[in-house]
């Protein structure tokens, strides 16, 4: 019923599961797992109980730890399509009950509204996929981030990082640590706001957001050597699976996971140089997707303003989350508060051809509802004009 995950396949296992199990094959530090494959839809009392009772087994031939149940499906974590953040995943569960449980959560996200509108705007099909998912053994990190290894023969790998688990780094909710390391081994590093940590719950199940220490928001997350080490794994990772990846890592003590890989799936804009000249008037960011738009102004500071956004307009919020990709069909454009260039939301703006501008501080106060604004997300500017 159930496949170990160092023998997980496209066909049954799903896009994500698939690619974790050559790379665990191919003696990468990958954390154990299992996955349910695609073909186990059944329903019905007997079903039920069968599928808790595979459980248990595979949760018992790891150890009992505490796990992360992920989509994994056929049409996610493609060369075309990243599905970056549209599906749902739980963290931090324990036990056949609950890991049961949050394995109906991932199925049940096949079927969000979301999905549908990003499947239409990526080409897709909207109709909902059969769910693999992915039941793995969460690393109870001390440091996270996303990877993106050089896109081109001789460029950079960019590594983005930040305390805790990387819900924080791939949600946008923290503006990480950018690391560049360039071909000859040279690291040049930006330290971000680190202000909110996302860790595993220790008294009960799931995951608890704390503050960070003053002292460590500003503190970097990285050393050198880690950092080339990073480097490395994020070669060894593009040649075994022939092409630049966008990958998720962790670091707990001083070993390094890997925890997902999948293709780049559009080009990531370069950091500006220091010394680039910018229009004094300016508010400056981080670029996060190619392109430059003039248009009108809209702040989205919940989901309660989403009806507010017209076509054409320039969203502009603290960060986003999954359940925002619909505005990004009708925007033409995005700028944030927080975030880096390897989240979620740059992903799917690069994917949806929109520019988007991250890490803007305070563009909810410094921007105004109406105003004309020309936002340039290769450059990482916005201007109001």
């Amino acid at each position: 019923m159930l496949t170990r995950l160092s023998d997980a396949t496209r066909s049954t296992c799903g896009g994500k599961a698939a690619t974790l199990g050559v790379l665990l094959r191919g003696g990468l530090p990958v954390p154990d797992g299992f996955v349910v494959p695609a073909g186990e839809q059944r329903t019905g009392s007997d079903a039920g109980q069968a599928l808790r009772a595979a459980v248990a087994r595979e949760l018992g031939r790891l150890g009992d730890p505490v796990v992360a149940v992920r989509s994994s499906a056929a049409n996610e974590d493609t060369a075309h399509a990243s599905a970056a953040g549209q599906y749902e995943s739980v963290i931090g569960v324990r036990g056949p009950d609950d890991v049961c449980e949050a394995i109906a959560v991932c199925r049940a996200s096949a079927r969000a509204t979301r999905v549908a509108a990003y499947r239409d705007q990526t080409g897709g099909s909207t109709s909902a996929v059969h769910m693999a998912v992915l039941v793995q053994r969460v690393i109870e990190a001390d440091v996270s981030g996303v990877m993106f290894t050089p896109e081109q023969p001789g460029g950079s790998t960019r590594i983005e990082a930040s305390w805790g688990l990387g819900v924080t780094v791939v949600s946008g909710i923290v503006t990480p640590d950018t690391y560049e390391v360039a071909p000859d081994g040279s690291i040049a590093c930006t330290i971000g706001g680190k202000e909110t940590r996302v860790d595993l719950g220790h008294e009960r199940s799931g995951v608890v957001t704390s503050v960070v220490a003053e002292g460590q928001q500003a503190a970097r997350t990285l050393d050198d050597d880690t950092t080339t080490l990073l480097a490395g794994l994020g070669s060894r990772i593009a040649a075994v699976l022939d092409g630049p990846q966008d990958i998720e890592w962790a670091v707990a003590g001083d070993k390094v996971w890997i925890v997902q890989s999948r293709p780049i799936t559009a080009s990531l804009p370069a950091i500006p140089r220091s010394d680039a000249v910018m229009p004094s008037s300016a508010l400056r960011g981080t670029p996060g997707s190619h392109g430059v738009v003039t248009a009108t102004a809209r702040i989205v500071r919940g989901p309660s303003d989403f009806q507010t956004v017209r076509s054409g307009e320039v969203v502009v919020c603290r960060y986003t989350d999954p359940a925002w990709t619909p505005l990004f069909t009708i925007a033409s454009g995005v700028v944030t508060e927080t975030g880096g260039s390897l989240s979620h939301a740059a992903i799917v703006a690069r994917e949806y051809g929109i520019p988007a501008v991250l890490r803007v501080a305070d563009a909810t106060t410094r921007i105004r509802n109406g105003d004309r604004i020309a936002l340039d997300g290769t450059a990482g500017t916005v201007t109001v004009l």
